[in-house]
């Protein structure tokens, strides 16, 4: 029979798998492997739970393993050459972008996010979550000032991506 604690556990993850998935999706790109980083990512949850203290947001704490495993211990674990096509590079990039079509706009926004550098990565997608930029600062280990410099810069990023 399970524990409290397991129980509390089992409906954290089950109340903010959403939160695990987009991480997943946003730091890779095989379904496999994605599946094998979430299964690492509610590992690594697991065994920082008991020492949650409640002195951030449960959500805050979950972005801050969450993305620590995606960036460095799962990435050194499957150190993989990874192969992508030609059209998922390219993303038909030189095509005008009218914003007509909304399936390729999220297309080329996904894959101008996969430019961006881990921690960018991160930020965008806390960003694009309506995360305060003081728990975003808080998740990352940086100040609000320095989230709001490094935002403008992605963003002036992501729009030079975006052009044709």
């Amino acid at each position: 029979m399970a524990s409290d604690d397991e129980k509390k556990f089992i409906d954290l993850i089950n109340q903010h798998q959403g939160l695990i998935h987009k991480i997943c999706f946003m730091y890779e790109h095989d379904p496999e492997v994605r599946n094998d980083l979430f299964q690492e990512i509610v590992l690594q949850l697991w065994r920082s739970f008991p020492s949650f203290r409640g002195e951030a947001k449960i959500t805050t704490w979950m972005y801050r393993i969450a993305l620590n495993t995606a960036i460095s211990g799962f990435r050194k674990q499957t150190r993989l050459p990874r192969t992508e096509t030609m059209q998922e590079v390219h993303m038909n990039i030189s095509d005008a972008w009218t914003g007509d079509d909304r399936e390729e706009d999220f297309q080329k926004l996904q894959w101008a996010i996969r430019q961006l550098s881990e921690i960018e990565r991160a930020m965008i997608m806390m960003a694009l979550e309506e995360i305060p930029y003081d728990e975003i600062a808080e998740t990352i280990g940086i100040t609000q000032n320095n989230v709001r410099v490094r935002m403008n810069r992605i963003r002036e990023k992501l729009r030079k991506f975006m052009l044709p």
